[in-house]
């Protein structure tokens, strides 16, 4: 009689004590590795790239200080060609190779890196002006900072998508650039209230806060976007576009020379809710460290 292979008994025994066999088994799933960038240092390049695209180093060259005017302290400029991997943002015609001059800052014996060819890099660029289908300057783009080339790796450039998606959406959260006005006001009750701030935008398009106090001291707060003021919208997550506006966009302290009319303690009122806004809100966090000139 032939006797199955010891591995099937060996299954046969675990299968009866209920222990799955070693086949049934499944390897840990490895977590997946996350950007080394947040996400605001990517949506401060997302929102101010034209053109946003993955290259592979085909060749560099690090320039003399003679022929790198205004490079900052601690860094080195290059001279860049890269074949073109995916364009992940960009309209208008570009080449399969371009160009362009990064800075890049300098190792820790005070020498300048080395770029390997074929190394894989992240690009936020906008066109060499009077570039036109069929013209060489497609071949040429200039970086929007100095330090506008990333490492790529499938984390960040998800990160850059998720981004670039949410620009893109109808009614995407606009830029903000200060408060306009806003006003406090004491509710029916002793101790509640309500606090309205208006904010300027580089769109003109309407963002209000709206931080209701109840009678109990607790307080919420909501941020609208658009045209209805609605002390009830939802608070944005945290790494959305909307958060990245009122984190990174918001001022650090409240104007209170904003709140016209508005009497001195319902100012302090109006400040302190602010304040549970912006520590709801956490910081802006960036790793990204661009060269100080």
């Amino acid at each position: 009689m032939r006797l199955p292979h010891p591995a099937a008994i060996a299954g046969i025994f675990a299968l009866s004590l209920g222990i799955p066999s070693v086949s049934a088994m499944q390897a840990p799933v490895a977590a997946p590795v996350a950007s080394p960038y947040s996400y605001a240092d990517i949506a401060d390049l997302a929102t101010a790239a034209p053109i946003a695209l993955h290259a592979r180093i085909y060749k560099s060259t690090a320039l003399k200080t003679a022929q790198a005017p205004g490079v900052a302290a601690g860094r080195a400029r290059f001279y860049v060609e890269a074949d073109v991997v995916s364009l992940i943002r960009g309209k208008g015609p570009l080449a399969a190779r371009i160009s362009y001059l990064v800075d890049l800052p300098l190792d820790a014996k005070g020498k300048p890196p080395k770029l390997k060819k074929k190394q894989p890099v992240l690009l936020f660029a906008r066109p060499v002006a009077g570039a036109t289908a069929g013209s060489s300057n497609t071949g040429s783009v200039q970086l929007i900072a100095p330090d506008a080339q990333l490492p790529w790796d499938p984390a960040t450039e998800a990160q850059l998508r998720a981004v670039l998606t949410e620009l893109v959406k109808p009614g995407a959260a606009p830029a903000i650039t200060g408060i306009a006005n806003g006003f406090h006001v004491p509710g029916t009750l002793p101790g509640e209230g309500e606090t309205q701030l208006f904010l300027n935008t580089s769109t003109g398009e309407p963002v209000s806060l709206t931080i209701l106090t109840a009678a109990d001291g607790s307080r919420r707060w909501a941020a609208a976007f658009g045209e209805i003021v609605d002390g009830s919208a939802a608070v944005p997550q945290r790494d959305t576009l909307a958060w990245y506006r009122l984190a990174c966009g918001l001022p650090r302290q409240l104007p209170l020379g904003k709140l016209a009319g508005t009497a001195p303690e319902d100012r302090r009122k109006a400040a302190s809710d602010y304040g549970i806004v912006l520590g709801a809100l956490g910081d802006c966090t960036r790793t990204r460290k661009p060269p100080v000139s």
